[in-house]
């Protein structure tokens, strides 16, 4: 059983916006710190974004911030991302990460919960 499912990955124009959704399956969400990472081929996985336990801090990659909010609505038990102004150097498969923590750690190594990630394209 995959512990978290992404979804909402599709193709978009360069200057669109996609908006992201992960969902946990058989872990308490408020428990985690959450992450998304993502892959383009040939590449290493990459930190994106965090948020902490409550929602109250967030982090980003530099090469998205000011485009990409991460969110989180614990009640719902759902992780998002809106990326907007997309870019075709944001084409990737973006994963969702969970960790045991109240901030988010910003290493893959030190996350323990993946999703099969979802595929962004973004045409120019």
């Amino acid at each position: 059983q995959v512990p978290l499912v992404e979804s909402g990955g599709r193709l978009v124009q360069a200057g669109g916006s996609v908006k992201l959704s992960c969902v946990p399956s058989g872990l308490i969400f408020s428990d985690l710190a959450m992450a998304w990472f993502r892959q383009a081929p040939g590449k290493e996985r990459e930190f994106v974004a965090g948020i902490s336990r409550r929602g109250g801090a967030t982090y980003y990659a530099d090469s998205v911030k000011g485009r990409f909010t991460v969110s989180r609505d614990n009640a719902k038990n759902t992780l998002y991302l809106q990326m907007d102004t997309l870019k075709p150097e944001d084409t990737a498969v973006y994963y969702c990460a969970a960790e045991f923590s109240i901030l988010p750690p910003l290493s893959r190594d030190e996350y323990e919960h993946w999703g099969q990630g979802t595929q962004v394209t973004v045409s120019s």
